[in-house]
């Protein structure tokens, strides 16, 4: 890209409800689940599912946990998503434009679009927020920009940052924040827990690269990169390379899979069965972290935070504590700024957090 044309960037989260009432939560709800690369079944009988099952049971129960974690601002993704943003746009000059979208619910991608065709972007950046590539969260922001964009009379060179699981900015950012809990809370291992997706969701992958990643977690629990796009493969990575940067050995630290739905096969080993496998070893003080989430949300600060540590404490475990996402950090500002910047030509020397944890001091 030309660093001396008029830039739109658009930063992309998943979504959140307009409010912790049951009427806005169904309406995220039913919106994000109708989404054919979230639930990748035939459109009648996702709408039967959604629409009759899903939302109409669930809706009570998000509603109430959406309440326990709202900010004065709205939800955390909400709040967290404005404030990276404003943060962002100190870091450029008027020429670079910045706007904030959710893939489902407000603001809404068609509206940050529009803000940047009228600032008259030349060219637009969209940045997913996912770290690590999967067709249900980056593969479904891309379908919906190219979706809108498509019907513009002048369409803008568009491009897609599918992913940053290894972008040393991100490991460094990360490994910053695990580096402190470390220091504070002196755990036995590190469990890195990431969202999980149906294995399904993988088949359509290059055959050979699911036949290596299956192999490689056969044998050893983990796997190498075969493919960017392989979501399970970048999420072992990314594990490794944080724990690579703050001095961990292979077994001071775990990787495994939460929030599963549904009955079908999720891609394995499950954080609930891998806590439960090192209660059983007699681990009793455990750091968990998720670096598949760049900002707090229901899944970490509820489903981690409350669920996982009362499952921890259960089984005999003493001291369970989880490493808060890095939300609208300064050093993650920062680090998604060289990023952006990279992308647009535009490089930037950004300095790099401080890990002062020692694993055997």
């Amino acid at each position: 890209m030309t660093k001396d044309k008029k830039t739109g960037i658009l930063i992309v989260n998943l979504g959140t409800p307009q409010s912790f009432l049951k009427k806005d939560v169904a309406a995220y709800l039913r919106e994000f689940l109708m989404d054919g690369r979230v639930i990748d079944i035939p459109g009648w009988k996702r709408w039967l599912l959604v629409n009759l099952i899903i939302v109409p049971f669930r809706t009570p129960k998000v509603a109430r946990e959406y309440k326990k974690l709202w900010m004065k601002g709205g939800s955390p993704l909400s709040v967290y998503g404005k404030q990276l943003v404003t943060k962002l746009r100190s870091l450029f000059s008027n020429n670079v434009k910045i706007e904030l979208a959710m893939r489902y619910q407000e603001p809404s991608i068609e509206k940050g679009l529009q803000k940047l065709q009228q600032a008259k972007a030349e060219q637009l950046v969209v940045l997913p927020l996912f770290p690590q590539y999967a067709s249900a969260t980056t593969g479904s922001v891309a379908e919906k920009v190219m979706q809108i964009i498509s019907d513009w009379n002048i369409i803008p060179t568009v491009r897609f940052i599918n992913s940053f699981h290894r972008d040393e900015g991100f490991i460094l950012s990360f490994a910053g924040k695990v580096s402190e809990d470390l220091d504070k809370y002196r755990p036995e291992h590190v469990l890195f827990s990431y969202h999980g997706i149906p294995q399904r969701h993988l088949q359509n992958m290059n055959n050979d690269d699911i036949i290596h990643c299956n192999h490689a977690y056969r044998k050893s629990g983990a796997c190498k990169a075969c493919s960017p796009y392989c979501y399970r493969s970048a999420c072992f990575e990314t594990s490794k390379m944080i724990a690579g940067t703050l001095g961990l050995s292979d077994e001071n630290y775990t990787t495994s899979f939460q929030s599963r739905l549904g009955k079908s096969p999720w891609i394995k080993p499950y954080t609930d069965k891998t806590i439960q496998l090192l209660a059983g070893k007699g681990i009793q003080n455990l750091l968990v972290v998720s670096p598949s989430f760049v900002a707090d949300c229901l899944e970490t600060t509820l489903e981690i935070g409350e669920q996982y540590r009362d499952l921890f404490l259960n089984l005999g475990g003493k001291n369970f504590h989880f490493t808060e996402s890095l939300n609208a950090g300064d050093e993650w500002v920062n680090s998604l700024g060289k990023l952006i910047a990279k992308e647009i030509g535009e490089e930037k020397e950004i300095p790099r957090p401080t890990l002062s944890f020692g694993w055997n001091s």
